[in-house]
């Protein structure tokens, strides 16, 4: 796969959530990671990053959208439950890019989503946990960028070398 993306959440305040979100991304390979206006309880995922991404990725800490520092060429991706957003199923990622997530109990501030050079949404009825989301879009870049063939048109894999055995009626 060519290009490289990275994954930041804004105010985040629980490190169980931050723990998740950063081993979400470094199992999926992200090229960095970072937070924007993260409390200092939720930097504390030292205990709940089992994969110790710090040691794998650049782990950035800024205070506000406005002092995020992107690579040039980076398209920045807001994953945000908004009227206005483009259903995940629906967008092409860029080949490079951040994308980045809001708060546990709220949305992206609006500096952030004016920083955005897009908004995507998980079609679901209503917001989920920070770090599931997080794990549904880096899925859903795979998929798309990772060169897969189109799924099969029955039920089943492209080839359908493996199947359960057929019950018997």
């Amino acid at each position: 796969m060519r290009g490289y993306f990275g994954v930041g959440v804004e105010g985040i305040s629980k490190s169980y959530n931050l723990g998740a979100v950063l081993r979400t991304s470094n199992a999926f390979g992200a090229s960095f990671a970072f937070t924007i206006g993260a409390t200092h309880k939720a930097l504390e995922v030292r205990r709940t990053d089992t994969s110790r991404s710090d040691t794998h990725m650049p782990f950035y800490e800024w205070d506000t959208p406005s002092d995020l520092i992107l690579p040039k060429n980076c398209q920045m991706v807001g994953v945000e439950l908004t009227d206005e957003s483009i259903e995940l199923p629906s967008f092409r990622h860029p080949t490079n890019c951040v994308y980045v997530l809001g708060p546990e109990k709220g949305n992206l501030s609006d500096d952030m989503q004016a920083r955005c050079d897009y908004l995507v949404k998980i079609p679901t009825k209503f917001c989920i946990n920070v770090s599931l989301a997080c794990a549904l879009a880096l899925y859903d870049r795979t998929i798309m960028m990772g060169g897969y063939p189109d799924r099969p048109v029955k039920v089943g894999g492209p080839d359908d070398s493996w199947s359960r055995p057929k019950s018997k009626r």
